[in-house]
């Protein structure tokens, strides 16, 4: 578990943009359950969560189409959430960062951290909102 006043400024980055945080596996199932589309992002607290992922899902916002509900879980912090969040992103295998797009709780959209790692905020936008235009 990292301290709390380590992930504080983390958490903010997208809280402050309208992300509500998930805490426990029923805040996930809560979250994951309602009608619309969900963009869930695995926070962290590695240099391509800071670099690239959590700038790319705020410039990811500035689309036509955006996800009716924003979420995140914060990887080594909220464990419970987290797995009931990569439960619920089968087959694909924990990485953090990482963000889906649920549908109806339905995985229609997916990237790993492999799809964060070495690209820019830029190219992490335009993928996601690539996927806002198709399924939001």
């Amino acid at each position: 578990m990292y301290p709390a006043e380590l992930v504080k400024p983390m958490r903010e980055d997208l809280t402050n943009i309208g992300f509500s945080e998930l805490y426990t596996e029923a805040d996930v199932t809560n979250a994951l359950n309602k009608k619309g589309t969900t963009l869930v992002v695995v926070n962290s607290v590695c240099g391509c969560a800071a670099a690239n992922a959590r700038p790319g899902a705020r410039m990811s916002l500035q689309n036509a189409k955006t996800p009716d509900h924003l979420v995140t879980v914060f990887a080594g912090v909220d464990k419970e959430a987290v797995d009931a969040a990569r439960a619920q992103m089968m087959p694909f295998p924990p990485s953090s960062p990482s963000m889906a797009l649920f549908k109806d709780g339905e995985l229609v959209h997916m990237l790993e951290r492999h799809h964060i790692e070495g690209r820019s905020a830029d190219i992490i936008a335009e993928n996601l909102k690539g996927a806002y235009d198709e399924y939001c």
